[in-house]
């Protein structure tokens, strides 16, 4: 029986909500933290200080514990060089799976991404669709997510992978530009606004995780997570519009010259360290399709979705408003 479970990725968005998650159930929870953190010592979680990039301090983290959940990664950031991706997604993963494999972890559940899959040319995907990553966060999640299954199958290590839709909920600030921007009664659409963009909500996330770490059919499967709709951007727009009760207006512009100038941006900022105020994988966003199969994941661990695309936006639209950020 899985007892004491530990946690990278703490402080972030998901690592939040699945620590409250597993607290709930009864769980002790040990978490592996670089910085100390005020919210996480309110928490009755067990906190061990380190870096997975740092072999020594990821087995004293894992030592004792029954299971690994592993959110920490490298996200989009133009301050550190290629290889730091390297370190934290692949390296870092490493470490965690061969500390598992020495202190006899029973379970290990490692956070890949949608994104491997990059643009879905023929939506919707599965989780048997080739890897299309488009940009080193994507193909360093991708080596990570490899070597777990490597590790599974080879080392018969217990391992299951959840790839997330994109992820949005109460205590997310990703898409708050995105309710802003259509707060204001018009959207600048890039390109026609046809392709999908498939979301899931956190608190469904979470539950997702939950299954594969109790479940025994999700030994050594991978499974995509994402809620029940899956909107055009259009559609998408649309709802936001309906959420925030306003007229919206989409004015539609070309893609190519704005993926330029978007190059262009990234070309003069990245040298100087500085983050471009436009940029590829933003850009990026009105062309490529992210619409995914969630069957396989119902089916084999009994994920349902429980939050609609409407009511889980209209909760994230009042968390903002309550705490001045819309």
């Amino acid at each position: 029986m899985l007892k004491k479970i530990l946690i990278t990725g703490a402080t972030g968005f998901t690592g939040k909500n699945l620590i409250k998650k597993l607290l709930e159930k009864g769980y002790h929870v040990k978490v592996l933290v670089r910085k100390p953190n005020n919210e996480l010592k309110k928490l009755n979680v067990e906190i061990s200080h380190g870096d997975i990039i740092n072999k020594d301090e990821v087995e004293n983290a894992v030592k004792g514990c029954d299971a690994v959940i592993h959110l920490a990664a490298a996200w989009q950031n133009y301050k550190v060089p290629a290889n730091y991706y390297y370190k934290v997604n692949v390296k870092g993963t490493k470490n965690l799976l061969d500390a598992s494999l020495k202190f006899n972890v029973k379970k290990f559940v490692h956070c890949s991404t949608g994104g491997v899959l990059g643009h879905i040319s023929k939506p919707p995907a599965n989780e048997n669709c080739p890897y299309n990553p488009g940009d080193v966060y994507q193909v360093t999640k991708m080596e990570g997510e490899k070597l777990a299954l490597k590790y599974s199958k080879e080392r018969k290590l217990n391992v299951s992978v959840i790839r997330p839709a994109p992820i949005y909920g109460i205590g997310d600030q990703r898409i708050l530009k995105l309710f802003k921007q259509i707060k204001k009664g018009r959207f600048f659409m890039l390109g026609k606004g046809n392709i999908c963009y498939h979301l899931v909500n956190v608190d469904d996330l979470v539950n997702g995780f939950m299954l594969a770490l109790e479940k025994k059919e999700s030994e050594g499967q991978v499974y995509i997570i994402g809620g029940n709709e899956c909107p055009t951007l259009n559609e998408l727009v649309k709802i936001l519009a309906k959420v925030l009760d306003v007229d919206i207006k989409i004015i539609h512009l070309p893609f190519w010259p704005v993926y330029f100038i978007s190059f262009l941006c990234e070309l003069i900022c990245k040298p100087l360290g500085i983050n471009p105020f436009i940029f590829r994988r933003r850009v990026d966003w009105f062309r490529k399709n992210r619409s995914f199969d969630i069957s396989k994941a119902k089916k084999e661990i009994g994920y349902k979705p429980k939050i609609s695309l409407e009511e889980g936006l209209r909760i994230t639209a009042e968390w903002y408003k309550e705490n001045g950020w819309l």
